[in-house]
């Protein structure tokens, strides 16, 4: 039986007492496959489909009329995907292979509704999208030659968020290890030792001043009246009590 003949032929002319044979055959069978043809159709789609749809007994105008209520709701749901691609935002959470992958899926649907997007216009959508951190990552993309595929700009991408990662965990470690030192000084009229701590390669040192101030030597001064830095950097305080948190960075024997 062909199922489908009521879809692909107009429906003939009706049957009278002088139809000959052959028109009662060929009027027999799109009967047939119409009856059959629109109830697998109605039964296919949802209650609410249905209920919207006027009665309709010939399968072809039938779907016809379904395809027509769709024509508007594509064009809803393209402006809505395309919308959301080009306000996309990467927060710089969550994992961004999955962040570039839904980017992509986005474009993808927007195929299916006859809206196409060339790969090299959706690298740049998922540039434009990443955040100021990224910054240097984007300027050396755009001082290159070569032209990155989408595959290309996820593992580039991928590598970026881990290196940012390692570089944000290095960072907590120093500002850590850099607050725990402490260096104290006591009030009185002698001379007292005041300890530093050098965090790290970088020389990042925390101080906590006591007394008039420090003397770095040579005409260079810090608070006025003070101590001395001596040759094991260790600092001399003297005269009065007050405190100053102080961060010195690249401040090294080396």
């Amino acid at each position: 039986m062909d199922l489908d003949y009521a879809l692909l032929v107009d429906e003939p002319a009706k049957l009278t007492d002088n139809s000959t044979a052959e028109e009662k055959s060929i009027y027999e069978k799109w009967e047939r496959s119409n009856r059959m043809s629109l109830m697998i159709i109605k039964h296919s789609i949802s209650d609410t489909i249905r209920g919207a749809m006027p009665e309709e007994e010939n399968a072809k105008k039938f779907l016809s009329q379904i395809a027509d209520r769709f024509v508007a709701s594509e064009k809803v749901e393209a402006c809505t995907l395309l919308s959301k691609l080009v306000t996309m935002r990467y927060n710089g959470k969550g994992n961004i292979r999955e962040y570039i992958m839904e980017m992509s899926n986005l474009v993808t649907k927007m195929k299916a509704l006859k809206l196409e997007f060339s790969q090299e216009i959706l690298v740049y959508l998922v540039l434009i999208s990443l955040p100021t951190q990224f910054g240097p990552f984007k300027i050396n993309y755009n001082t290159q030659r070569e032209k990155w595929t989408l595959n290309e700009l996820i593992a580039q991408c991928v590598q970026e968020q881990e290196k940012m990662k390692q570089e944000r965990t290095e960072s907590a470690h120093l500002a850590t290890h850099s607050h725990g030192y402490k260096a104290q000084c006591q009030s009185g009229s002698g001379e007292e030792g005041l300890d530093q701590s050098k965090v790290g390669d970088v020389g990042v040192t925390q101080w906590r001043i006591c007394g008039g101030g420090l003397d770095f030597g040579g005409g260079s001064s810090f608070g006025g009246v003070g101590g001395e830095v001596d040759d094991d950097l260790g600092v001399k305080g003297r005269r009065g009590r007050w405190e100053l948190p102080v961060t010195m960075v690249a401040l090294s024997r080396y």
